[in-house]
């Protein structure tokens, strides 16, 4: 598989913040959401996570489905930058946060598993590797398990897995596992689902089946069902951002397009400030 690096645009914590991906081999630009293969190994169920937020930071950072090229920016709601809240003990998002490529669940799609349709998202997946990723970096993630959380009547997935490279992975080999290594992790991880929306005035979070973790079986099942709604978005009238440059389909643009779209957003410079209130703590009545 090809390597891929960055390409910052805008400043950090800016409505301009972009991050393009290029192959690191020829330069060229891709897209991290129709470019990239869902998994490294399939075989094995290693998947490729496009990194989108790093443990501990707050700043909603996520792969764009609507620009050209996909490449990663901070969400914002009502005009306003997104940061998740600090939800006393946990700080920011607990695990490197991120996305899987070639994946997609379907808001015209309602779930066989939950009832509920897809939230027109990439599946998401939690890396509990004990490295701090960065934004826009892609691990090679051992998937363990996934979680079903139900989002205000969506179904949004919740893949676990762990970064192939930690010294602990060969020991979890699946959502079982996690408890013996790490205890703890998973109703932590339940809890922070839950309640993160709380302190905007949001109810807490629903989940399938009573809250309980699938296994890795279910959950490879799973991220193949998002590959294939994820697939059939080149067959339909879409409003998600299909362009690519690697597919052999009417989608595919040349790299002289791709550049025009990455220099529509200006040169990258310095984070910009981060407003104290979205550091504050707090306290949820559990």
């Amino acid at each position: 598989m090809a390597n891929f690096t960055t390409e910052q645009r805008g400043a950090k914590y800016s409505d301009d913040y972009r991050v393009f991906y290029k192959n690191s081999e020829t330069g060229d630009y891709v897209s991290p959401m129709n470019d990239i293969p869902t998994f490294a190994n399939e075989a094995e169920g290693i998947v490729n996570m496009v990194c989108e937020v790093g443990r501990w930071t707050n700043a909603k950072m996520e792969i764009s489905t609507k620009d050209d090229l996909n490449p990663i920016k901070q969400d914002t709601k009502k005009g306003k930058l997104r940061f998740v809240h600090n939800c006393f003990p946990h700080h920011g998002y607990i695990w490197n946060y991120g996305a899987v490529p070639q994946t997609f669940e379907d808001p015209d799609t309602k779930s066989e598993h939950t009832g509920y349709p897809g939230d027109g998202d990439p599946i998401d997946i939690c890396d509990i590797s004990s490295s701090v990723a960065k934004v826009g970096e892609i691990k090679q993630v051992k998937v363990l398990g996934v979680l079903a959380m139900i989002d205000e009547d969506e179904t949004d997935w919740k893949l676990f897995g762990i970064d192939v490279n930690d010294p602990k992975a060969s020991e979890i080999n699946d959502i079982s596992d996690v408890d013996k290594v790490f205890p703890g992790l998973l109703v932590a991880s339940h809890e922070w689902f839950r309640i993160y929306k709380i302190p905007a005035g949001k109810p807490e979070n629903k989940f399938a089946f009573e809250g309980e973790c699938k296994d890795k079986k279910f959950a490879l099942e799973i991220v193949k069902e998002c590959q294939k709604q994820w697939s059939d978005l080149f067959t339909k009238e879409t409003k998600i951002a299909t362009a690519n440059t690697t597919l052999d389909n009417d989608k595919k643009i040349d790299q002289e397009a791709a550049k025009a779209i990455v220099e529509k957003f200006p040169e990258a410079s310095e984070d910009k400030d981060v407003d104290p209130v979205n550091e504050a703590w707090h306290y949820v009545r559990l």
